[in-house]
């Protein structure tokens, strides 16, 4: 039914005439009409907003008054090196007609500082010394050595972006302002479009092959186990290497706005998604075809950690913390000690289990090392097998061998070993003869912002001849591009490094100094590297004494008081945020009483009643939790609820209860089902048996090479595929004492013994130290059995 029928084709021009012999002025109007048609388009035009002030002129001079400014503010009046810096940044961004674009990243900053938002710039932003001084970035290019060339350079075709990072609750208010400032019908959010990778793949061929969510689920978190391995999952797992980086659906760039000089829809047409803001419907890659720069507006739960920290450290302490007196933080002799020790659990960027280990490996103590850190934890140097050779020459700046004269020239600074982008610009510009554009445009390519395959076939072909035409061996050759193939796709700038060092260097010093109030601010924004249970546990570790939310204690979200810490009634599963919400603001007027005082002032319904009893928020009545269901049932089976509050205190109806038995495990499987962790009893007390392993944490150096068996909570896992293409895995677990440590498991064993899902494990292994970081090498792995739950 949708097909053309038979007859319905395109007519010859010819055909027509001769149809329309008769008519010839219709023949002469049609031909007249097509003369007129015509489409002309220009690419490579800068299409963002050109004139930020009243013209180019007063761009140019208002960014120089800026940049002046901001150089007395960061580095006094007589800085001879800021000065000749900024005097050169300032030439090169006027010629390139890049002041507008400053200025409009600088007033979006200016306006996020009025709010009191804090912001990172990163990105290779952060190579800019004008940008610096103009606060759109915190990290000094001189102190770090950063080349403004990698942001901006005279032969770059591709326009510059800045990576903008604002907490994930005020993004939003700083996007709205965007619009605002510069007019919806020349702002717009960018578009993308999603490809199936990763778990989409097996979440959407899932649905296709009728798998419940549950199976679904326990696919994609183990993807290894037995259970998991059938003739349908075969196929999914085989038809999605087929539609991988297929298109999937449109969707939202992360970050990328776009501020036009002519309306947006001289260009695009436009979405509106749920979100409320104007979307394109091409993306990035078009955007830059078409000469657009975007501004990438992001945000990451990271500042939301810092913020709050703030905050309660404010409400808690009364002291005033500035985050941004990071000389201050560098310097600190406890942070320097947790950093070198990986105590970063909840720290931006250095709390997984890879960079804790890193940072040990390292003993890492200082800001340099952290930025250099930063970027060697991605995937390219590991990948490259150069992380280890990092990790060695670290410790041994005298002990190896450069492969060529050029790596020692270049990369001295990080021993030979590409650790940032700019190595990988370096190498391909001064060892094999690549000018800095190509050597960029070969960069982008490996990170997939570049589509073209002609011209990266063409640029790799003359790096290997410039590298024959200077008579280098083909090994040496093969072994340099080996190291820039499967580096350059996952690597940092080191100005993009240096930021998320700076960012993690206040999440430390607010550990170090109030660990409380920033555990606290980081369960309360949900966006850590582990889930709720870990922080909640090192909340623990910390000192504190953690408590179920308590009806008069709790808010909303998690709070600290003095070393007490109540879990906000957030975190109870099925409470409705109307409740929640309430209780704390009726309670001001005075503490509750007792339950009868509870049901009467804030009107809850059964259900909702029964959740908060079954959570723990009555303890303060001294009341067994049975007694509390039976009474709660009394007061509301029978009749609807409303609040009230009696002019004068009247008794309470008393109910007359048999005495009822406490059973901690019970307590404990009820936190669990209602908050997704145990509070009053740990995973360990839970356990039928009282062996807590041969070893601890803590000991585990002191047993190097031999066989023990540890018993651990697990933490993570991350899965990876050997070069045999075999699964393999690394656990991460917390020991009896609150402790982590780390296992890996190699295939033979993974195949016998597979992790079962979240539980206690007794693992049977060797115990294996690489750089002081000690590991077990696990051979045997057992999931313990729990007390079960007495009620069924």
């Amino acid at each position: 039914e949708q097909s053309a029928k038979p007859d319905e084709t395109f007519i010859s021009a010819d055909r027509l005439r001769e149809s329309f012999s008769a008519y010839p002025e219709i023949v002469a109007n049609t031909m007249k009409m097509l003369d007129d048609c015509m489409i002309t388009f220009s690419n490579n035009i800068p299409r963002n907003r050109q004139i930020f002030s009243s013209s180019r002129r007063d761009d140019r001079q208002l960014l120089e008054k800026l940049a002046w400014d901001g150089m007395q503010y960061r580095y006094g009046k007589n800085n001879r090196e800021a000065r000749e810096r900024i005097m050169k940044e300032l030439e090169i961004i006027d010629r390139l007609g890049f002041s507008s674009y400053f200025l409009i990243t600088w007033d979006i900053i200016r306006y996020s500082m009025s709010r009191g938002f804090y912001h990172v710039g990163r990105g290779s932003g952060a190579n800019s010394i004008v940008a610096y001084c103009l606060k759109i970035t915190n990290v000094d290019p001189i102190e770090l050595n950063l080349y403004f060339e990698r942001f901006i350079n005279p032969k770059r075709s591709t326009p510059p972006d800045f990576d903008i990072d604002y907490s994930w609750k005020e993004r939003d208010e700083v996007i709205d302002y965007i619009f605002k400032r510069y007019g919806h019908r020349h702002t717009a959010l960018l578009g993308t479009m999603n490809t199936f990778r990763g778990k989409s793949i097996v979440r959407e061929l899932g649905k296709v092959y009728g798998l419940p969510k549950e199976e679904i689920d326990d696919l994609i978190a183990n993807p290894s186990a037995s259970s998991n391995r059938n003739s349908i999952t075969e196929k999914i797992f085989e038809t999605g290497n087929m539609i991988a980086d297929f298109p999937n659906s449109r969707s939202i760039h992360a970050g990328g706005i776009l501020i036009s000089e002519e309306p947006i829809t001289s260009f695009t047409a436009l979405d509106m998604p749920p979100k409320g803001f104007p979307t394109t419907q091409w993306d990035m890659y078009v955007a830059e075809e078409l000469g657009f720069e975007k501004l990438d507006i992001l945000s990451q739960r990271g500042i939301g950690h810092i913020r709050e920290s703030v905050e309660i450290i404010k409400e808690n302490r009364g002291i005033d913390i500035d985050v941004h007196a990071v000389h201050k933080f560098v310097n600190d002799p406890g942070v320097k000690e947790q950093l070198a020790g990986g105590e970063t659990k909840g720290c931006f960027y250095i709390e997984s289990p890879a960079m804790r280990g890193l940072l040990r490996k390292l003993k890492c103590s200082d800001y340099p090392t952290l930025v250099a850190a930063s970027s060697v934890i991605r995937p390219g140097v590991a990948r490259s097998g150069m992380m280890k050779q990092y990790i060695y020459r670290f410790h041994n700046p005298g002990k190896f061998e450069y492969i060529h004269p050029v790596m020692e020239e270049q990369l001295g600074e990080t021993f030979g070993v590409m650790v940032y982008q700019e190595d990988v610009l370096k190498i391909c510009h001064h060892f094999a003869g690549l000018d800095l554009s190509d050597a960029d445009t070969l960069r982008r390519a490996m990170s997939g912002k570049y589509r073209s395959k002609e011209e990266i076939r063409k640029i790799t072909g003359r790096f290997f001849e410039n590298c024959r035409q200077k008579g280098y061996p083909d090994e040496i050759t093969a072994e340099v591009w080996r190291q820039i193939e499967s580096f350059a796709g996952y690597s940092f700038s080191k100005a993009h490094s240096a930021s998320y060092a700076v960012e993690s260097y206040q999440s430390l010093y607010l550990k170090v100094h109030y660990p409380l109030e920033f555990i606290v601010a980081v369960i309360n924004n949900f966006g850590g590297f582990y889930r709720t249970w870990v922080y909640v546990h090192e909340a623990r570790r910390q000192g504190a004494l953690l408590h179920p939310p308590c009806v008069n204690n709790s808010r909303y979200k998690t709070m600290v008081r003095g070393k007490d810490i109540y879990l906000g009634f957030i975190h109870i599963q099925n409470l409705d945020t109307s409740i929640a919400s309430s209780i704390e603001i009726i309670r001001e007027e005075d503490p509750f009483m007792d339950i009868g005082d509870f049901v009467s002032r804030v009107a809850p319904g059964l259900e909702q009643l029964l959740l908060l009893i079954r959570c723990g928020a009555f303890v303060f009545t001294g009341k067994k939790k049975s007694e509390l269901l039976w009474e709660a049932h009394l007061l509301l089976n029978s009749r609807k609820t409303e609040r009230s509050r009696s002019l004068f205190e009247t008794d309470r109806k008393k109910f007359n209860m048999p005495e009822f038995e406490r059973n901690s495990i019970e307590d404990a499987y009820d936190e669990i089902e209602l908050l997704g962790f145990p509070v009053t009893l740990s995973w360990f007390d839970m356990l039928k048996t009282r062996f807590r392993g041969e070893i601890s944490a803590n000991g585990m150096n002191r047993f190097t090479g031999r066989k023990v068996r540890m018993v651990g909570h697990l933490v993570a896992v991350k899965y990876i595929k050997t070069v045999k293409k075999e699964w393999m895995n690394f656990g991460c677990f917390i020991d009896c004492e609150g402790n982590f440590f780390d296992s890996v498991h190699f295939p033979v064993s993974l195949n016998e013994y597979p992790f079962r899902g979240s539980g206690t494990y007794l693992i049977l292994g060797k115990v294996v130290e690489e750089f002081g970081f000690p590991s077990i090498e696990a051979e045997k792995m057992v999931k313990l059995p729990v007390e079960p739950d007495p009620r069924y």
